[in-house]
Order: structure tokens, then C-alpha cells, then sequence
């Protein structure tokens, strides 16, 4: 049974939490982010999200606390979530891929970064925030195969992939809605 819950997944940098806090008011729904999940987890323990991913590799905790939360969400409805593995864990949601080369999400993380800041991420270049990031994501694809044999990268699993590196955040916002209610609607 399909539930009224919009996934996003994708890359750092993608825009999963912009899309997800704009898809969340359009449509009055509530938000869970699990990447601000994990930079709390990071915070407390007085280290960077890139140490929390060196110490997930080998202590399953980290990432049994995060699906545990992605779960507890996905009980509720009318939710958007960014997470990279909400799809796996909610099955029923409508999934989302947010696709984007990595050089640009590195650009983008990097801005964001020197803008607002980034709770658990600092990085003095876009190059550091490059390797950092390549780094985050080759270990979250050996971890997520080791744990649940998926790789989240793969958009055969999602319903819709949308590229954010050449749409605008509302553009990409609209299709992800227009796409959401034919689905909903089936």
C-alpha cells in the first residue's frame, strides 16, 4: 500500500535537503532528515561527520540508531525525507533519486560551507570538500552492501531521478510534485 511519504536520495551536495524543506511546504507535509540525524549524532560525540562514517565501518551502532529513526518516520504519513536510504527502508514511499555530478555537489557543499556553515564539515577548498565527500561515499556504499547488500546509487530502485545539477530548485520541486501525484494518484 503506498504511503503518502516522499524519499529523496542522492549524492552530498544534491540538494536533498532544499528539495525536501520545499517539496514540505508546498505540500504541508512534515520533514525528517537523516543527514541532519547523523551531523547531531557527530556534534555529540565532539567529532566530524566524516570520522562518524570511519567509525561506522566498524561499529554497526551508528547505523542501526539511524535506520532505527528512518523507521520511526515511516510510520507516519504525509512526510518528506531526505535520506540516502529512506527508499530501502520505506518501500512504499514514493523514491526519489536526485542526481548530481560530484564536482558540482563539491562546489556546492563548499558554498554552503563558507555561507551558513555545515554542522560536523569544514573544508578550507573545494578540492578538500571533494576528496572528503568521494571518500563519504565510497565508504557508505561498501558499509550499505556489507549491512543490507543495496547500493543506493543505483536509480533502477527509485520511481523518479531528477537532475538537479541543470533545474532550479522549484523545477525540480515541480516535477517531483507532478510525478508524486500520478503516482499517488495509480
Amino acid at each position: 500500500m503506498k504511503k503518502h511519504i516522499i524519499t529523496l536520495s542522492g549524492y552530498p551536495g544534491s540538494g536533498k535537503s532544499s528539495t525536501a524543506d520545499r517539496l514540505a511546504t508546498i505540500l504541508e507535509y512534515k520533514r525528517f532528515s537523516s543527514g541532519d540525524f547523523m551531523r547531531a549524532v557527530a556534534a555529540s560525540r565532539g567529532i566530524t561527520l566524516e570520522q562518524l562514517g570511519t567509525i561506522a565501518e566498524s561499529d554497526r551502532s551508528v547505523d542501526d540508531a539511524i535506520d532505527a529513526e528512518i523507521k520511526k518516520a515511516g510510520e507516519l504519513d504525509n512526510l518528506v525525507i531526505d535520506s540516502r536510504l529512506a527508499y530501502h527502508w520505506i518501500p512504499e514511499s514514493f523514491r526519489v533519486y536526485l542526481k548530481l555530478d560530484p564536482q558540482t555537489a563539491a562546489t556546492r557543499i563548499f558554498g554552503h560551507i563558507q555561507e551558513v556553515g555545515r554542522v560536523g564539515q569544514t573544508a578550507q577548498t573545494i578540492e578538500e570538500v571533494y576528496e572528503k565527500m568521494i571518500m563519504r561515499i565510497e565508504s557508505e556504499k561498501k558499509r550499505y552492501h556489507a549491512l543490507y547488500e543495496i547500493d543506493y546509487t543505483n536509480v533502477q530502485n527509485f520511481d523518479l531521478v531528477v537532475d538537479t545539477g541543470s533545474h532550479t530548485l522549484e523545477e525540480v520541486a515541480q516535477t517531483i510534485l507532478a510525478e508524486y501525484k500520478n503516482w499517488s494518484a495509480q
